[in-house]
């Protein structure tokens, strides 16, 4: 039987991060198990790698898109894999950290699969938990890469963290009610989520010694990804199956207004009145009816509007890289995050 080309693209992107995950996690675990206690039991737990009580157990891992990045930027630079490693490794910290944070800041019980670090040792602890990961991802940076290399890495890598910052604070600010444009929500997720990604890929270019121009070509790749992986996951926020995500798809729950919602809410049409009353009524009792809402952003065009400006960033992606027969697994990787259901 022949393998059909989205089956054979979803293997192959499956390959690729397995691939990584496995060069970057003897790194990832050391640099955690620095930590002091119980810092280090706390970190251990939150990558799937241990039990509450320190038991070794095999939860399953986080996606490892970001370090894929990194790694496969690097090699589309035409450097091997392994003078990445250190890059990516700091990526994947950072990354964790901003979970840690962000489960504090939204509620969020349950993280992959399991309750989240906050809900076990509480909020004080996860926040320095997060903390402590930014601070290894710069130490992992510095004793990883060569000196000039790893000031322009830091400085690269926390210019993306102040951005993300920004765009979280923004999405913040559009959970109390306020109406929100596409274009609010676009640039809200450039800084949350394109940031880093962007950061990521040009890490990976800094690594492999490109040019300037290459380097942020590889960045603007990496941004027009990560806002296409934040507008999937929006789609996912309503319609993912939390059997496959590990945590409830509550998005509408909450009433945040992602990016199905802040479509759906400008499209007017019936269904958006009907939507924007249910998310103005606050006092309503037993909360909000979210197969109504659902329906209603379906309705108005949100469901697959997403989708489309999801798969319209993956181009914009593509079309960024100079070579993209020389960075073929940045493609696969970018066709993978329009297509993921986790």
């Amino acid at each position: 039987m022949v393998e059909s080309t989205s089956t054979a693209a979803a293997r192959q992107a499956a390959e690729i991060l397995a691939r990584v995950r496995r060069m970057c996690d003897p790194l990832l675990r050391e640099a955690v198990s620095s930590l002091p206690e119980p810092l280090g039991l706390m970190g251990r737990y939150h990558f799937g790698w241990c039990d509450a009580e320190g038991t070794p157990v095999h939860e399953p891992a986080g996606k490892a898109l970001r370090p894929a990045l990194t790694v496969s930027a690097a090699v589309a630079c035409g450097a091997g894999p392994r003078s990445a490693l250190s890059a990516a490794v700091a990526v994947e910290l950072v990354h964790n950290f901003t979970l840690l944070h962000d489960d504090i800041m939204d509620g969020d019980r349950i993280r992959r699969g399991r309750p989240a670090v906050w809900t076990v040792w509480g909020i004080a602890d996860a926040m320095l938990l997060g903390d402590a990961l930014h601070a290894l991802a710069a130490r992992v940076l510095v004793t990883g890469l060569p000196g000039p290399t790893a000031m322009t890495a830091v400085a690269t890598l926390e210019q993306a963290i102040i951005e993300m910052c920004r765009g979280q604070h923004e999405d913040c600010r559009f959970g109390s009610g306020r109406r929100v444009d596409i274009d609010e929500y676009a640039r809200m997720a450039m800084g949350k989520t394109g940031a880093l990604m962007g950061c990521a890929c040009a890490l990976g270019a800094l690594c492999a010694k490109a040019d300037r121009t290459t380097v942020s070509a590889m960045d603007t790749f990496g941004r027009e990804l990560g806002m296409a992986f934040q507008f999937v996951d929006d789609f996912i926020g309503i319609w993912g199956d939390p059997a496959v995500t590990g945590k409830p798809a509550n998005d509408l729950a909450r009433q945040s207004m992602s990016l199905p919602v802040v479509a759906a809410l400008d499209s007017g049409t019936a269904a958006a009145t009907e939507l924007a009353t249910m998310y103005a009524d606050e006092s309503a009792t037993g909360g909000m009816d979210v197969a109504r809402a659902a329906a209603l952003v379906e309705s108005a065009g949100g469901r697959q509007g997403t989708l489309r400006h999801a798969e319209r960033r993956v181009r914009a992606a593509i079309a960024a890289l100079a070579n993209p027969a020389a960075a073929a697994d940045l493609v696969v990787l970018a066709h993978m995050v329009s297509r993921r259901n986790r």
